[in-house]
């Protein structure tokens, strides 16, 4: 049978038609940390957890049959920042954001993702204000300060009970948060705090606090701030002869406290989620990471376990859109990350909550004891 011209040419037409159909988009993965600045140690190693989660996903067939891309921006670990970091990320049509590192920069910048309907998973802002705005599209795979500041008093509590306690913080949300937790335990367990000071983040010199502290002949101090301010707490408090035992919060698990501290830092406490690194949960995490780099700062796990929980809620959604995302990640369902098991009550906390005291030696830290 004899095949009309016109007819012939739409049939060699279809493969063209078909070969002509656009790929499917990469979705962007949205990273929003600190790259410089005196916060930039830890900002890197939670981009190295997201770029880590990324390419181990990547690996075994991506989202839904997609590519997932990296778009890291550096937010400078400063509020303003973060909004402009918030709303470059948003404009760049971002599937979700991992970040922000601390409650001052995902407080204004959450603000933004919740407005354009983006989800963002904080691996590190621990503020209980933070879920008590109600916005459906916020997260975290770390826990909260009320949490870990109950595990900080109850330690207090038990091992300082007759001695004189000193609450010092650095103003920050993270900062001042803590330290009221802390305090808000010891006053429940009929605890008194003998001084309570400030202090500046960004600051250097921090003689006079160290002054009122020898002057008051603490037993024990908590710091509730930042990691470049505690390591030059302790080691300008040493120097001065200052023989309290010191404690903080989980920003202390970060080599550069020792770092800053150096040996002046042995024995000092801090609390932090059980050390994931031990778990089976975190072996095919780690092993990506010490074949790509090496060991990895605690920090990057909770990164990584952000991605993760995102990319398992979109596969069971069937969408990397946000509401149908958000609806999978609010069932109370749970997701096997590198972290352990994640699922997340009506407000976006985990339900996990594992905090046990640790202590810094020779340059390591390690479990002390449990609450």
């Amino acid at each position: 049978m004899r095949v009309p011209s016109f007819a012939r040419a739409a049939v060699f037409a279809l493969p063209l038609l078909s070969i002509s159909l656009p790929a499917l988009a990469d979705i962007k993965i949205g990273v929003g940390v600190p790259l410089s600045g005196r916060l930039a140690a830890v900002g890197t190693q939670l981009r190295r957890g997201a770029d880590q989660a990324v390419a181990d996903i990547n690996a075994k067939g991506g989202v839904l049959g997609q590519k997932l891309v990296v778009d890291a921006v550096d937010d400078g670990g400063e509020p303003t920042q973060s909004v402009a970091a918030a709303n470059r990320l948003v404009t760049d049509r971002v599937a979700m954001v991992m970040g922000h590192m601390t409650t001052g920069t995902t407080m204004p910048a959450a603000q933004v993702y919740a407005d354009e309907g983006v989800i963002v998973i904080t691996p590190s802002s621990t503020s209980p204000e933070l879920t008590a705005q109600g916005w459906d599209t916020l997260f975290r795979t770390c826990g909260r300060d009320d949490q870990q500041g109950q595990v900080i008093g109850a330690y207090l509590a038990e091992h300082y009970k007759g001695g004189k306690i000193a609450i010092v913080d650095d103003q920050t949300t993270y900062g001042k948060g803590l330290a009221d937790a802390v305090r808000a335990t010891l006053k429940a367990k009929g605890v008194a705090v003998a001084l309570n000071g400030t202090l500046t983040a960004g600051e250097k010199d921090f003689s006079s606090m160290v002054t009122r502290l020898k002057s008051a002949d603490v037993d024990a101090v908590f710091y509730g701030g930042l990691y470049p301010e505690a390591g030059l707490l302790v080691r300008q408090s040493r120097t001065a002869g200052l023989k309290a035992a010191f404690l903080a919060g989980d920003t202390l698990a970060s080599d550069e406290f020792w770092t800053t501290a150096g040996a002046m830092g042995e024995g000092v406490m801090m609390a932090y989620n059980a050390d994931v690194r031990q778990s089976p949960a975190a072996k095919e995490a780690l092993d990506s990471f010490r074949k790509n780099g090496g060991e990895p700062n605690i920090f990057s796990l909770y990164s990584y376990a952000a991605v993760q929980v995102w990319a398992q809620a979109a596969a069971k959604a069937g969408s990397t859109d946000p509401k149908k995302v958000a609806a999978v990640l609010h069932s109370g369902q749970e997701f096997m990350t590198a972290v352990g098991p994640v699922s997340y009550d009506a407000k976006g906390d985990r339900k996990q909550n594992d905090y046990v005291i640790y202590a810094w030696h020779n340059g390591a830290y390690a479990p002390l004891a449990k609450p």
